[in-house]
């Protein structure tokens, strides 16, 4: 079979846009309609305020008027009037080094202890139950209690990021070291290798492959919860930014901030992939 490289791009491209004529037509046709104005709900007409008065005309905006927010955006990322107006690179910026904050130290902690729970049955049998219990909490459960205990909102959110951020690296770390292949282990021990040259010339390369794995998941996770956080929160960051614009009933800026939060999840998703790959070996 013949490989078509381009045909792949160009079938993406001819995804988006039958999404965006999709999402033109819907907003046009909202907007253009004639007749009398469907029931609202008291409270959200309350809610929406003016936007509720303009009848049948759609809040949405089209994709028209979101290239040009964005283009407004772009050409002017990182000005500053203000407490709560700030440019999208600002934005951006407060939220990527709290994530990083919080994931590296996630990294300092996940790994090593990792190590040393795939290495050893016994305390991986000793500590199970605590990771069994605390993974499944939702990290931002954790947030009232260190907003309390920590008394500072963006350390806060980064202790949030560093929780959420632990347990797949923690996990597949264990995993990875555990599921090292054994005639390797015992060439190791006939060699008389020491435990350290061991752990990095046999075990950690041996590993890294579900290692990077788990730190790829983490950082997705890392990225969708320092939005809900820096919500709660508030201040500075992406986050922070779609719930000020909400509350200003800019849907044309929620939209902007929704698509440039999925863009970079997908570019650092894709350095940790790119990472993944160059350490990655085949048998």
């Amino acid at each position: 079979m013949t490989r078509k490289p381009w045909l792949a791009p160009l079938l993406s491209a001819l995804f988006f846009a039958l999404f965006v004529g999709a999402w033109y037509l819907a907003t046009t046709a909202s907007s253009g309609g004639a007749g009398a104005a469907p029931a609202m709900d008291p409270e959200y007409a309350a809610l929406m305020g003016a936007q509720a008065q303009a009848g049948g005309q759609s809040a949405m905006p089209g994709p028209g008027e979101v290239a040009a927010k964005i283009w407004e955006h772009v050409s002017d990322p990182f000005y500053d009037r203000g407490t709560n107006d700030k440019g999208l690179g600002i934005q951006i910026a407060y939220s990527i080094a709290r994530v990083l904050a919080g994931y590296l130290l996630a990294a300092l902690v996940a790994i090593p202890l990792g190590f040393v729970i795939g290495m050893s049955p016994l305390v991986y049998k000793a500590l199970d139950p605590f990771i069994q219990i605390l993974k499944p909490i939702s990290p931002l459960a954790w947030m009232p209690l260190a907003l309390y205990t920590i008394k500072d909102s963006g350390i806060s959110a980064i202790f949030v990021i560093f929780i959420c951020s632990l347990w797949p690296m923690l996990v597949n770390t264990a995993f990875g070291v555990a599921s090292v292949r054994r005639e390797w282990l015992n060439v190791a021990r006939t060699l008389e290798v020491s435990p350290l040259r061991k752990a990095f010339l046999v075990i950690l390369p041996a590993a890294a492959p579900t290692i990077l794995t788990g730190m790829r998941i983490s950082i997705g996770i890392a990225w969708l919860v320092i939005v809900a956080a820096e919500m709660l929160v508030g201040g500075t960051g992406i986050g922070y930014f779609v719930w000020n614009e909400w509350n200003n009933l800019s849907i044309t800026n929620i939209i902007t901030a929704i698509l440039l939060i999925g863009l970079v999840g997908m570019l650092l998703d894709h350095l940790l992939a790119w990472v993944a790959r160059a350490i990655s070996w085949r048998e």
